[in-house]
């Protein structure tokens, strides 16, 4: 036992040594890392203070060789959880997720992220000659990430949609099928049936979010 907990000590200090700044969480992790070369790794907290009106936050995630990778969770000053958006390359990708203070879904975004060394995208377009028939095509992104999918906004007192758009490759489709209102609104998810009595019981009560630990970490 003795020689395992001196071999993880070594393991710990090499690992801090090959970092040139860092610091340390409530639980003892290492955050915000620096390797020698000056790049973001690992687990790392963000704050960003109000500023020229603009509210302030804190995000949370992880950074690879110095870009933002995997999802981020980005919180208000106060602690509610405010936005979950993943990234790809450092750029926004898939599916992006914003809400109120109170944790109410306000919208949810679609994204497409380019790979910087390949910056090609390969594609299925419907044949304009003949119906049904698809063909690949090969295209070039010239930016780094653009609009691509389904992007659904709501209502956040009801749950319901109330508007619903869809892009290609940062084109925004036009057509009965990307109605700028959704006719027949759509619940982005039904209320278990004690919960919608508890928020009719406590209708007009202030309501009261706890939050454990400014971190996942």
């Amino acid at each position: 036992m003795r020689y395992i907990i001196i071999a993880l000590l070594f393991s710990s200090l090499q690992s801090h040594a090959q970092l040139k700044d860092y610091i340390i969480s409530i639980k003892g992790d290492t955050l915000n890392r620096v390797d020698n070369n000056n790049k973001k790794q690992g687990p790392w907290v963000i704050h960003v203070d109000a500023l020229r009106g603009e509210p302030g936050y804190e995000e949370e995630g992880y950074f690879a060789d110095g870009i933002k990778e995997g999802q981020w969770r980005k919180y208000n000053l106060v602690g509610d959880l405010i936005a979950l958006e993943n990234y790809k390359w450092g750029e926004k990708d898939g599916k992006q997720q914003y809400f109120t203070k109170m944790g109410d879904l306000l919208r949810e975004e679609s994204w497409r992220a380019t790979n910087p060394e390949n910056p090609y995208d390969t594609v299925q377009v419907p044949d304009p000659a003949i119906p049904d028939k698809w063909e690949t095509k090969i295209i070039k992104l010239e930016v780094a990430t653009v609009a691509h999918g389904t992007w659904k906004f709501y209502d956040p007192n009801t749950g319901f949609i109330t508007k619903q758009e869809n892009y290609f490759f940062g084109q925004k489709e036009k057509g009965p099928g990307n109605a700028t209102a959704v006719s027949a609104p759509e619940r982005a998810v039904e209320k278990p049936k004690a919960v919608a009595e508890w928020e009719k019981k406590n209708a007009g009560k202030k309501k009261v979010k706890v939050r454990d630990g400014r971190t996942g970490y």
